[in-house]
């Protein structure tokens, strides 16, 4: 199946969103996603290399902004009925 990767992305950072949390190396998330994604997230440098043992990824500082933004594009409902309204 052919799909929009750049969309499929957008979503897959969002969501990163539910599944943060903070440690001692800073923001992380649980790396539940498809890996495809995971690492076209790595490679335009939002996350740490999905590719080890942790079950989790750094979230880069970047990375946990962009997917705050995203999340709240995509799944806000405040912000879905602002742009409805406009």
């Amino acid at each position: 199946m052919e799909y929009d990767q750049e969309k499929v992305d957008e979503v897959v950072l969002a969501l990163l969103t539910l599944t943060m949390f903070e440690d001692r190396l800073g923001l992380r998330a649980w790396k539940g996603q498809n890996w495809d994604a995971m690492d076209r997230l790595h490679e335009k440098g939002y996350i740490s290399d999905p590719k080890s043992k942790s079950k989790s990824v750094v979230m880069t500082e970047e990375g946990a902004k962009r997917a705050q933004e995203l999340f709240a594009k995509h799944f806000d409902q405040r912000v879905s009925l602002l742009l409805f309204i406009c």
